[in-house]
């Protein structure tokens, strides 16, 4: 069973709830989610920076990212979640690859 970290907007945080559902179900898939703050909450940049380190230690222990990429919209911490992924031969996977 292969892991994936989703990765993308907060802005399609119930789409990557739903997609995370359908890849475990679906596809099998160990996701590992990173939704957050969904109310708008304005977070400190200590927690922001603790939530970034989190997520990079989710990436580290995944086999790949899954990009949530709805609309084909890619935001600059997802361009970073990417590059990082490649530097340590993680598979990437495009949900929306047009």
């Amino acid at each position: 069973m292969k892991t994936y970290t989703l990765c993308g907007s907060m802005r399609f945080a119930e789409e990557m709830k739903k997609i995370a559902y359908e890849l475990e179900t679906g596809k099998g898939y160990n996701v590992l989610q990173c939704v957050y703050c969904e109310e708008d909450v304005i977070l400190s940049d200590a927690e922001l920076s603790r939530l970034a380190a989190a997520h990079y230690k989710k990436i580290d222990l995944s086999d790949g990212i899954y990009v949530v990429n709805i609309g084909g919209y890619i935001g600059e911490s997802v361009k970073k979640e990417i590059e990082y992924a490649k530097e340590h031969g993680k598979d990437i996977v495009y949900h929306y690859n047009g």
